[in-house]
């Protein structure tokens, strides 16, 4: 049996306890020494005897109390009790968009290679709670169910491809009827739907919204790429074409998704390279964190706390504390012996207004929290915006209508990358304060930038007609030198038929004068005759030594199923892929597919 301390930093105590009684000790020895200057006989009729006896010592009393009550805070324990494991009820379930759009290259490598780092980033914050993983495309299909055990996702992450998808297309409403029912069959009745795509069309959008007012869960987007866009990689070389031989190329609507995630009670963030998004998107989570817990099958030993025994052993001591004077001596330690200390905010809130509790907080350069704390609307709006919050720097300066507040949600929508909300703002501001040359300047700024964005999409569009005449021209020799390829491989076909019907008549004549002479070699009777001589003796059979076949079949057998061994791959997307087809054949034969177009 050894003994655990469960809070061993108690016993510094003790080093303060030690210089004290020390001084205590050299302190006492110092004070009524008058037999030090007085000889004994002499000190007794001078002071008498009463005086001349020194008191009793009680510091071994007080040390050994001290050293009791250091023991009994630090937690000592000899045995360890099963305590149940619960987690917050915390569910999160990550739709991961797998259609072919996603193998674009704004994003590099790709947007699902970009896609997929972000879940592994998001896996490795999540220390509580429940994750599931729903791939999608043509029709959707679950990866894994909601678990706590988050390296089995991340495992499986990178088997996942838009060319291991049985059904082209983008279907994310079944998607999120899928999530809300692993949620539904989990007990959970309010989770987080993390949505990684790169656009969803307007019908799916509508029906996103119906799906999602019918549910108390939470739907947060992530867009996947950028506004130029990129075209579609095909497996076997070249890029996709639409059905006029323009080369597709997909682009992210921001303004679609994040209307979706505002109608739907969510928030939308562009994927960024960093942990930006993920803090954005969990912000409100955070503030609206539900304190109930899920119970979990698993057990946990701890270290019981047996430190209560040494608090009988300080009883005996406790009497002395009723003599006169000693409880006034005490009152420190009650300070000292505070579980926690009081919660600053409480304290805050006696003296200070929530817009001063902010303004400190941004002078801390805290600006995610003086955004919280400020009420109004334009302060709040200034903490968001140094924080780099823009979407919230927009709502907050949207609720005033004046001309700084204006002005302020332009140059945010100007760094969101909004430009034409942006230009909409500073026209608003200049209508209400005309005289604003700081407006003036930025509206200038970004028409011009407007302009070179402009024209440098029609660039791109004039390289990529140029690129497509290209490539026809390329089809079109390619076409000729098949064609000319394809006249010399028949010709050459014909001949070897030639060549062949050839060697088979020449064949099948030497057949028949085999077969003549053979038929005249018969009928010669004195041919037919056997030949005089020695009868040849049969062959002895040679002894052919015995064989275990039960141990030459375990051996086969062994060596059979090692090379079967070595042929099953490591990769998991093999048999993701065929968990896939064959989910989508059943849905197919049940008639639950859907005809979708979209890349």
């Amino acid at each position: 049996m050894s003994m655990h301390l469960m809070r061993p930093e108690w016993l510094w105590t003790l080093v303060p306890a030690l210089i004290l009684i020390v001084l205590l000790w050299r302190q006492r020895g110092r004070t009524g020494s008058w037999d030090t200057v007085i000889a004994p006989d002499l000190l007794r009729h001078l002071v008498g005897d009463s005086a001349s006896a020194r008191g009793r010592n009680l510091l071994p009393l007080v040390l050994l109390g001290w050293l009791i009550a250091a023991v009994a805070a630090s937690g000592p324990s000899w045995q360890k009790i099963p305590q149940p494991i619960h987690q917050k009820q915390d569910a999160l379930v990550v739709l991961l968009d797998l259609s072919a759009s996603m193998k674009s290259a704004d994003l590099a490598p790709s947007r699902v290679d970009r896609a997929r780092q972000k879940v592994l980033d998001l896996l490795q914050q999540r220390r509580e709670g429940q994750t599931g993983l729903i791939a999608y495309a043509g029709d959707a299909h679950i990866v894994t169910p909601l678990t706590d055990d988050t390296l089995t996702v991340a495992n499986l992450l990178p088997a996942l491809h838009p060319d291991m998808m049985p059904l082209p297309g983008s279907d994310p409403v079944s998607a999120l009827i899928q999530a809300l029912e692993l949620l539904r069959s989990a007990g959970i009745r309010r989770g987080t739907i993390l949505l990684l795509t790169d656009g969803i069309s307007n019908r799916d959008s509508d029906a996103i919204e119906k799906v999602m007012a019918e549910s108390p869960s939470q739907l947060n987007i992530i867009g996947v790429g950028t506004a130029t866009g990129a075209p579609i990689p095909l497996s076997e070389g070249g890029f996709l074409k639409d059905d006029t031989g323009a080369i597709v190329m997909p682009r992210l609507d921001e303004t679609a998704l994040r209307k979706l995630a505002g109608e739907t009670g969510g928030r939308y963030r562009r994927l960024q390279i960093d942990d930006t998004d993920l803090e954005f998107l969990q912000t409100e989570n955070l503030l609206n964190e539900s304190e109930e817990t899920l119970a979990l099958d698993r057990t946990a030993d701890a270290w019981e706390d047996q430190g209560y025994f040494f608090v009988l052993a300080l009883l005996p001591l406790a009497l002395g504390l009723f003599r006169r004077g000693w409880i006034l001596t005490l009152l420190p330690v009650l300070f000292l012996m505070q579980p926690e200390p009081a919660s600053a905010g409480v304290w805050d809130d006696l003296w200070l207004t929530p817009d001063q509790q902010g303004q400190q907080a941004l002078q801390r350069g805290d600006d995610q929290t003086a955004a919280t704390l400020f009420k109004n609307p334009e302060w709040a709006g200034t903490a968001a915006y140094r924080g780099e919050d823009y979407e919230s720097a927009v709502t907050h300066f949207s609720d005033l209508n004046n001309a700084n507040s204006a002005y302020n949600r332009g140059n945010a929508l100007a760094q969101a990358g909004q430009l034409d909300e942006a230009i909409a703002a500073y026209e608003e501001s200049l209508v209400l304060q005309p005289d604003r040359t700081d407006a003036q300047e930025n509206l200038a700024l970004l028409k011009k930038l407007k302009e070179q964005q402009e024209e440098q999409e029609q660039q791109e569009q004039q390289d990529q007609d140029q690129d497509q005449d290209q490539d026809q021209d390329q089809d079109q020799d390619q076409d000729q030198k098949q064609d000319q390829q394809d006249q010399e491989e028949q010709q050459d076909q014909q001949n070897q038929q030639d060549q062949q019907d050839q060697e088979d008549q020449q064949d099948q004549q030497d057949q028949q004068d085999q077969d003549d002479s053979k038929s005249e070699d018969e009928a010669d009777p004195e041919e037919a005759e056997p030949q005089e001589g020695a009868p040849e003796e049969p062959e002895e059979p040679q002894e052919v030594p015995p064989v275990n076949t039960a141990e030459a079949g375990d051996e086969e057998r062994d060596q059979a199923m090692e090379q079967w061994l070595r042929r099953i791959p490591d990769d998991p997307s093999g048999l993701l892929q065929r968990k896939f087809l064959y989910e989508s054949r059943q849905r197919q034969e049940q008639g639950l597919g859907r005809d979708d177009e979209t890349y």
